[in-house]
């Protein structure tokens, strides 16, 4: 069975949870099948685990274009390499016209994995400008003509059953996303954690994810005002989407710095190592989403030991088992796609004192980090994932 995958990132381009997940799963899929990956960026090792991989840069001439434009551009160039396949699996709305594209030109079934939802990132509007209504029809056309959904959550499913009524339930599977236990492992060492700029003795709070609206950082930064003044605020933040959000955050981090001691701040992306060392040792994680379809971050938290504070929305109360792994915060959200919580006050308040009932009860956090570490091993190893995707596969292939 030849199965060729598109995706946007891919090691070593990956900034976030679906980078990962189609790494991971092609890793072990790579074992299964005769495997061939199509990802966008530059040149790559062609050899991936076994797996043959292709490279795609944006075509001359759209240099300039609207990003979804030169999406749309990289999505017809990897076409003709999709040729022989048996199955394509596209990864986000980026490569879901590649797929739906080459389902159509080569005869073959089209599955798409779904990480997460543009009618439900309106935010987006800001970041591309009209190119958000070009990414909005792709995801829609994609989905009304698969052959099969695969959803990382319930929540998810749910999401694209309320998003895109025309799509049959029934060809929307879960899958969950998954942890490679083996390589997400506690580490006690600080040598990492000092050269940060942490304090390995005193208690923190630990965020790491993409500055997008979707990730609720602002109400992050305000419920930190909260803290007891002992504690740390570390922040592995990524570039924000637009300026105007960028100037938001920067506003309410030197606040913060001008009225507490401990906030640290890292504006890069950590090597693997180090963050697990910067997740062992956090007292608690903070994951304020407001957007969340599953949230890999909060499992790699939980298999470094770390008790995880999460918002109650999307996917995440599928990972997160509130009292046992962590606590989860409840989001009553306006229901316009957005996310945005109709009491923001109440929300940043019931996460602080959430924050603050685990940061200031180092045995319930430890108990809670322990038990996510074991949530972790027992539910979501990428083995039984990859055994799932396979399954799908296989249904659809046999209804071909």
């Amino acid at each position: 069975m030849r199965i060729d995958i598109v995706t946007k990132e891919f090691p070593p381009e990956i900034y976030g949870g679906a980078g990962v997940h189609v790494a991971e799963l092609s890793r072990v899929l790579a074992g299964k099948v005769d495997l061939n990956i199509h990802a966008f960026g530059k040149e790559r090792p062609a050899d991936f685990h076994g797996a043959s991989v292709r490279s795609y840069a944006v075509p001359a001439g759209l240099d300039d274009a609207n990003p979804a434009v030169q999406t749309l551009g990289v999505d017809l160039e990897i076409l003709s390499g999709i040729e022989g396949a048996d199955l394509v699996h596209s990864h986000t709305w980026y490569a879901n016209m590649a797929g739906h594209l080459a389902g159509l030109l080569h005869g073959i079934p089209h599955v798409l994995s779904a990480h997460s939802l543009e009618p439900l990132r309106p935010w987006k509007a800001e970041q591309l400008g009209g190119g958000y209504a070009l990414s909005s029809w792709v995801e829609r056309t994609a989905y009304e003509a698969a052959a099969a959904i695969i959803a990382v959550s319930h929540g998810m499913r749910a999401d694209i059953l309320r998003c895109y009524p025309q799509v049959d339930p029934d060809k929307v599977k879960v899958v969950h996303n998954g942890i490679d236990v083996a390589l997400w492992q506690r580490d006690d060492n600080d040598d990492a954690v000092r050269a940060l700029g942490i304090d390995p003795e005193r208690p923190s709070v630990v965020f790491v994810g993409r500055n997008t609206r979707q990730k609720g950082v602002p109400y992050l930064l305000r419920a930190a005002d909260q803290l007891p003044p002992e504690v740390q605020l570390v922040l592995c933040l990524g570039a924000a989407d637009t300026p105007e959000l960028a100037a938001e955050t920067s506003r309410l981090i030197d606040g913060l710095k001008s009225r507490r001691d401990g906030v640290v701040l890292i504006e890069r992306m950590l090597p693997r190592n180090e963050l697990i060392q910067v997740l062992s040792h956090a007292t608690a994680f903070a994951c304020p989403s407001v957007y969340e379809p599953l949230g890999i971050v909060n499992l790699e938290a939980m298999a470094c030991g770390a008790a995880v504070v999460a918002s109650a929305t999307g996917g995440i109360p599928e990972v997160v088992e509130d009292g046992v792994t962590g606590t989860l915060v409840p989001l009553e959200q306006v229901q316009d796609g957005t996310g945005t919580p109709l009491d923001p006050e109440k929300f940043v308040n019931d996460f602080a004192a959430a924050l603050t009932a685990t940061v200031t009860d180092p045995a319930l956090a430890k108990r809670q980090g322990e038990a996510g570490r074991r949530r972790a091993e027992e539910h979501f190893s990428w083995t039984s994932i990859a055994e799932s995707t396979l399954e799908v596969y296989r249904g659809v292939l046999k209804q071909a």
